[in-house]
């Protein structure tokens, strides 16, 4: 992303909105890519709804921006430049069901020399597909607006990271604007974001998900039409440790596919982490 086209939208129908902020620039390049816009001070959830609103006439999408540690003046990976667009493929050239199967079957094969589940343990871990990819997850309608539901989690989200700052990015969607910012996350699994970005931007076609927050290995997700029988939960569940499997091997005990889903029927937000 070019300086000149974020700072044309900002001048936009959000200009006057804004609390004071600056342009971010990316580590690497020639300090010509500016990806995102970063304010300077915390935010409220009120701003962030706002944002959100003005999404459609703005073409910025507001991303609540966490750090890696909340007292750092740094606040990475964001206001450090930690950041890579200029990497970044595009997420409409990947297949997220392909995606999927593949990490699955990276996450569930044994490696006998470096592995830190034996073969046993691993097959209970994903129980009860063991290393069969089950397929994807039916889509889900849902009656709950996104919106009101994106405005709830982004109060929460708030509430118990108060450091929050605000970000916008020149994105058609949450999913995509992971990859615009130049976000890398998940990069001790995948250096390529366009992956991610591709199953998320299939969530939110399937289960009306929305990117409220990222962070230096956080997402966040608010999920309109989450699973609500224990079938669909665990076909869910799989989606979710081939996407992020540290939510499940590093996650709440008992670290099992069964339990997580468990915790996934009926939820409203999703949030991964990756070591």
């Amino acid at each position: 992303m070019k300086t000149g086209q974020l700072t044309d939208l900002l001048s936009g129908p959000v200009e006057g909105l804004l609390p004071p902020g600056r342009m971010v620039t990316s580590d690497e390049g020639d300090g010509d890519v500016q990806p995102l816009w970063f304010s300077d001070r915390t935010v409220t959830a009120g701003l962030w709804t706002r944002m959100h609103a003005e999404h459609a006439r703005s073409g910025l999408w507001p991303l609540l921006l966490d750090s890696l540690d909340p007292n750092d003046d740094e606040f990475r990976p964001w206001a450090s430049g930690e950041i890579f667009p200029e990497r970044m493929s595009s997420p409409a050239s990947h297949d997220p069901a392909v995606l999927l199967a593949q990490w699955w079957a990276d996450h569930t094969a044994v490696d006998e020399e470096d592995d830190m589940l034996d073969a046993d343990e691993r097959l209970a871990v994903t129980a009860p597909f063991g290393q069969t990819w089950p397929g994807l997850a039916p889509s889900r309608q849902t009656a709950t607006d996104p919106d009101h539901l994106v405005a709830e989690f982004a109060q929460a989200f708030l509430a118990d990271r108060p450091q929050t700052r605000l970000g916008l990015v020149v994105a058609a969607s949450g999913a995509e604007a992971l990859t615009a910012a130049g976000w890398n996350g998940p990069c001790n699994y995948d250096n390529a974001t366009g992956k991610f970005s591709a199953v998320v931007r299939d969530w939110e076609h399937r289960f009306a998900a929305r990117v409220v927050a990222v962070g230096f290995a956080t997402l966040h997700l608010s999920v309109a039409a989450p699973p609500t029988t224990e079938e669909d939960a665990l076909l869910v569940a799989a989606e979710h440790f081939a996407f992020c499997p540290d939510n499940i091997w590093q996650g709440r005990s008992p670290y099992t596919l069964t339990a997580y889903a468990e915790r996934l029927t009926g939820v409203h937000n999703w949030d991964f982490w990756w070591d």
